[in-house]
């Protein structure tokens, strides 16, 4: 297999194909001339997660595309420990991260955020135009999950909504792979004057968890639980995490309601399968198709020899679609006995913190739409159109007609 597959568009528009032959071929493959594998499988991947001794989450490689194209790596080594907080930190340095955000996480305070979920979708379901196609990326999916997050956050200051998208955007382009180094520089300038930003509200936000996750850090710091360097790494990763991987989860779920009028009609009918709904959509559409590991000594995972330096994908968007673990794996089917079983918000300890809360927000927004249209299809003369990234699965348009 071509080193090239990785990048090609059109398997950035579509990897389900791929992720097919990666997992009867080559279940842990190694991208040629680097030192960068992809591990496929499910079997694979539930157990590498699981090896945290071999397998750490610190980030010490970004791809990148190179001169001639292909796949790159570039050394994130010389950034020091700075990037090592919750999502991409090791055990104990991770357990305390989570615990200082986590409170503010839980089910309970998701309920106290649905009432305002709701209101928000209605609001933005209501200025859809009575006729014609909308953007329901522009006008919905990328706008309800980060005004929510603003309220769970407890984001104080100038910044709006646009800005805080645009900031979260940026920061999980940087692990688009897609892009050349220069366009990486650009994307570090952005994501420090996003933390310059969180900084701001960290320094000025009461030491409370009350107050949201910004006050729930402040806490962490002031207590010493963790540097103020490390609460604004933890914010920026959740700003990031929160508004990239829900609004891929709207708007998927979106274009899945779309090309399915017999699956949208059931829904509206009974709208008890939102939630067995939205977890298919977690598991075929995973927002994020995968995240890296670094290889901290001389292993193997299933046949393949992986060595000290290497850099794992763990791909969750293929084993999510591996026949080995699911019937009917590309199928998708509302009475799947363990809805739940699957890799849409990782798995281990580092378990997305947030998925409770992408969750209720994915539910709210396609009740929301089923509620208050009679039907929506895509437009035929612009098909959905995904982010160029191997990282995530992001539909940057999605054109519909609602009636």
């Amino acid at each position: 297999m071509d080193s090239s597959a990785l990048l090609d568009p059109a398997v950035i528009q579509d990897p389900t194909p791929f992720f097919a032959q990666l997992r009867e071929r080559h279940p842990v493959w190694r991208v040629p001339a680097t030192t960068l594998l992809l591990v496929s499988t499910w079997d694979l991947v539930f157990d590498a997660v699981g090896r945290t001794a071999d397998f750490s989450s610190n980030l010490r490689s970004l791809v990148h595309r190179g001169p001639d194209g292909a796949p790159a790596l570039f050394d994130m080594t010389p950034l020091g420990s700075n990037i090592e907080t919750l999502a991409t930190a090791d055990p104990p340095a991770h357990t305390t991260h989570r615990r200082a955000v986590f409170p503010s996480l839980v089910e309970r305070r998701m309920q106290a955020v649905e009432g305002v979920a709701r209101a928000v979708a209605a609001d933005l379901i209501g200025r859809f135009p009575a006729s014609g196609p909308v953007d329901a990326v522009g006008a919905f999916s990328d706008l309800l999950p980060m005004t929510v997050l603003v309220e769970v956050l407890g984001i104080t200051g100038t910044a709006t909504v646009s800005d805080l998208l645009a900031w979260a955007f940026d920061g999980t382009a940087l692990l688009a792979g897609t892009n050349s180094l220069e366009r990486m520089g650009e994307l570090t300038e952005r994501a420090a004057q996003a933390g310059r930003f969180l900084g701001e509200c960290l320094a000025t936000a009461p030491p409370d968890p009350e107050a949201g996750i910004v006050g729930a850090t402040a806490r962490a710091v002031a207590d010493g639980e963790l540097t103020p360097e490390e609460g604004v790494a933890t914010l920026t990763i959740l700003l990031g995490a929160g508004g990239e991987s829900t609004t891929s989860l709207i708007g998927s779920s979106l274009r899945r309601l779309a090309e399915d009028p017999v699956l949208q009609d059931r829904l509206r009918r009974d709208p008890t399968l939102v939630p067995p709904f939205v977890e298919e959509v977690l598991r075929l559409e995973t927002p994020f198709k995968g995240h890296f590991r670094h290889v901290r000594q001389d292993t193997t995972l299933g046949d393949t020899t992986v060595h000290e330096g290497d850099t794992l994908f763990l791909c969750w968007g293929s084993a999510n679609r591996d026949g080995h673990r699911f019937d009917d794996p590309d199928a998708l089917r509302l009475d799947r006995p363990n809805p739940r079983e699957h890799l849409g918000f990782g798995r281990g300890v580092h378990h997305c913190v947030g998925a409770p809360l992408a969750r209720m927000e994915a539910r709210i927004a396609i009740e929301e739409i089923l509620a208050r249209t009679e039907g929506v299809v895509i437009d035929p003369t612009r098909p959905p159109h995904y982010v160029d990234s191997m990282f995530v699965r992001r539909l940057e348009r999605l054109d519909l007609v609602a009636r």
